[in-house]
């Protein structure tokens, strides 16, 4: 199985209202679907944390996710990390990747954005990435996919 950020395939669950449509992972995604029994399982941990579409943007900033407005979503990212982990556990497939926004504060992988909504990138992991890394599964972002080629992954 497959996990992907669900804007990256062009779901409307992105802080804005809008999405990250990324056509390298659409692209890559139908290819594992047309050539075999892949089975792709679509999440955003922010929507499953119970925050609304569109929202402030959030980043993380001393260890927990403040919004641009002030207001510490931390809760919110932890219970969306979890819920989006349980599901991958309930299906019974095994990971083998997990393709997930670039810089985001559930999603980010290696950079996210340093909590000060000016664009500037740190090291570190969103909630969700964190967790799906600490449990062993591979995670890489829209970013890594689209400089690789996908006979690498």
């Amino acid at each position: 199985m497959i996990v992907v950020s669900a804007c990256l395939l062009g779901t409307n669950c992105k802080y804005n209202g809008g999405n990250n449509l990324s056509d390298e992972v659409a692209k890559y995604v139908k290819s594992l679907m047309d050539s075999e029994t892949e089975k792709i399982l679509l999440v955003c941990p922010e929507a499953e944390g119970g925050l609304p579409t569109p929202r402030p943007p959030a980043e993380i900033a001393g260890g927990k996710v403040i919004n641009k407005v002030g207001e510490d979503v931390t809760c919110e990212f932890k219970k969306g990390a979890e819920l989006c982990y349980e599901r991958i556990l309930n299906t019974g497939e095994q990971v083998k990747i997990a393709i997930l926004k670039a810089y985001s504060p559930s999603c980010g992988s290696g950079k996210i954005y340093d909590g000060t909504f000016s664009k500037f990138l740190t090291d570190g992991d969103g909630y969700f990435a964190k967790l799906l890394k600490d449990n062993g599964i591979s995670v890489i972002t829209e970013k890594e996919l689209e400089s690789a080629t996908t006979s690498c992954l």
